[in-house]
């Protein structure tokens, strides 16, 4: 039987990583694209990725520039192009091939929508927000319903923040471990997170379940508000205490270590609505499984 083939774009980052190893680890021929040499395409070489798409059964794309940093002109614009660019000459290669993937899903964001502290987002009720990072995500899904692939199921994952051995973790982990690990800002902002076992299982469920189309939501369905979250960090590490951060030295510490507090004080609350109803189930549903399993280091 002939092995299936999924091609990762933005395979070298915390996702892709882990992506491309539990892709092996299924038996799926991997290919990738990226900027170094190591991917079997690079972003500026348009034939190259036409040639490692064709014949793929699933694309899965990941790539964008990390939003850890000030918002400054010049890295918007990184922001925007690292997201909008890539996902373009995707489009172009998968409409340059002969035997486009019958599957395409392109990383999105849950922070599209708004700050929600009074009830939830899904994908049938949310409201979508305002600012950068929301014209940032929309331009990312207007330039995947705008590729010319008739053939290819398109699919945004609104992506929460996702949890694992990297990526957002260290720097709570680091902050717990110093005597910091207190709740942020009022520390009743909504925090809707994933595992990322649990990303790259409904990855592979979106792809098995043909009816799911258009945005879908990549969160637990248990988020947790700010102080909650830093509890548990805490717990997981065995330290007993945290001093808060209020919100006005939030704001100065983000200057000095060159980054945005919307990563921090804005209300991330998505709901997977679609998946729920299509029968996914969570491997790690609950924050202190996920922070426990992330702990020992098993993932």
């Amino acid at each position: 039987m002939k092995p299936r083939t999924v091609v990762v774009a933005g395979a070298s980052g915390f996702i892709g990583t882990y992506f491309t190893r539990r892709f092996l680890d299924e038996g799926w021929q991997v290919r990738t694209v990226g900027r170094d040499a190591p991917a079997d395409a690079q972003w500026n070489d348009d034939g190259a990725i036409t040639k490692v798409v064709n014949g793929a059964d699933l694309l899965v794309n990941l790539a964008g520039r990390s939003v850890n940093c000030r918002y400054d002109e010049r890295h918007r614009r990184e922001i925007l192009d690292s997201r909008v660019l890539t996902t373009r000459a995707l489009g172009r290669a998968v409409a340059g091939c002969a035997e486009p993937p019958g599957t395409w899903i392109n990383s999105s964001t849950g922070t599209i929508y708004r700050h929600a502290e009074d009830h939830p987002q899904s994908e049938a009720s949310g409201e979508l927000g305002s600012g950068f990072s929301v014209d940032v995500a929309r331009a990312w899904e207007d330039e995947l319903a705008a590729a010319d692939v008739p053939g290819t199921r398109r699919v945004p994952l609104r992506i929460a923040i996702v949890l694992g051995a990297g990526g957002v973790m260290s720097p709570l982990r680091n902050l717990a471990r110093l005597g910091l690990g207190g709740h942020m800002g009022p520390g009743t902002q909504k925090f809707s997170w994933i595992h990322v076992e649990d990303l790259f299982r409904l990855v592979l469920f979106v792809h098995g379940h043909g009816e799911l189309r258009g945005p879908v939501n990549a969160a637990t369905p248990y988020p947790v508000d700010n102080r909650e979250l830093m509890s548990l960090v805490r717990q997981s590490m065995g330290v007993p205490f945290g001093i808060p951060t209020p919100s006005w030295l939030l704001e100065a510490g983000a200057v000095l270590i060159r980054t945005q507090t919307e990563l921090v004080l804005k209300s991330r609350w998505v709901e997977p609505g679609k998946l729920l109803d299509a029968g996914f189930a969570f491997e790690y549903a609950t924050l202190t499984g996920a922070l426990n399993e992330i702990a020992q280091g098993k993932r």
